[in-house]
C-alpha cells in the first residue's frame, strides 16, 4: 500500500507541474508563435507577431493537409481570400503536418492555391497553446489521395485576432465552408467597427 501511495503521490505531483493551457478567452492576447510553414510550396519561416503588424489575423487549426472537409476549408479560404485582404485581414492554417506535405497542399490550386500559408506544428505546441486537444486514434488513416496521415487530428477551430494580438472570436463545430463564411463576417465586422 505504500508504494501504491508513493506512486500516486508521485503521479499528482508530475500532473500538477505540467503547464495548463486553456484556449483563449475573448479580449485575452493569444499565444504568439514563430513555426516553419510553406508558402506557394515553399517552406519559410512565419511568425503571427510580424502577421499581427500588418492587421488581424485567422488562424485556424485543421485535422490534416488533404483531408476530406480540410481540403473544402482551404479551398475556400483560397477563393475568398481577397475579401480577408480587402477587410484588412491576413490567413494561416495550423495543422500537426510536416513541411513536406505542406508544401504540396499550400500550392496545390484546389486548395491554397498559393494564396495564404500554412503552418506546421508535429509536436502540436502551437495546438496545446490553443487550448486544443489531440486525438490520436486518428492516426493512420487515409487523406483523400489514399495517403495514410502519420499523425493524430485536431477539431476544426478557427481564432479571429485583432491586430493587438487580442482575441476577438472563436469559432468551432462549423462545417468547413461555414467556418470560412464565418470568419470573414468576423473580419468584416472587426474592420467596420474598427475603422
Amino acid at each position: 500500500m505504500k508504494i501504491y501511495t508513493g506512486v500516486a503521490a508521485l503521479l499528482t505531483s508530475l500532473i500538477l507541474s505540467l503547464p495548463a493551457f486553456a484556449e483563449p478567452k475573448l479580449g485575452e492576447a493569444v499565444p504568439l508563435f514563430t513555426t516553419q510553414a510553406s508558402f506557394a510550396g515553399k517552406a519559410q519561416e512565419y511568425s503571427l507577431k510580424d502577421a499581427l503588424h500588418k492587421g488581424p489575423v485567422v488562424v485556424y487549426f485543421y485535422p490534416t493537409a488533404f483531408g476530406g472537409g480540410c481540403s473544402i476549408q482551404a479551398r475556400a479560404f483560397a477563393q475568398s481570400y481577397d475579401q480577408f485582404v480587402a477587410a484588412g485581414a491576413t490567413i494561416v492554417g495550423v495543422s500537426l503536418d510536416d513541411i513536406g506535405p505542406l508544401n504540396k497542399f499550400s500550392a496545390d490550386p484546389e486548395f491554397c492555391a498559393s494564396r495564404f500559408p500554412v503552418a506546421s506544428d508535429p509536436e502540436g505546441k502551437i495546438v496545446t497553446a490553443y487550448g486544443l486537444k489531440i486525438n490520436e486514434s486518428t492516426r493512420g488513416r487515409k487523406d483523400i489521395r489514399g495517403e495514410t496521415v502519420d499523425h493524430g487530428s485536431i477539431d476544426r477551430s478557427t481564432f479571429i485576432i485583432d491586430s493587438d494580438g487580442k482575441l476577438v472570436a472563436t469559432l468551432d463545430g462549423l462545417k468547413p465552408a461555414d467556418n470560412v463564411a464565418k470568419s470573414l463576417e468576423a473580419i468584416q465586422h472587426l474592420k467596420a467597427h474598427k475603422g
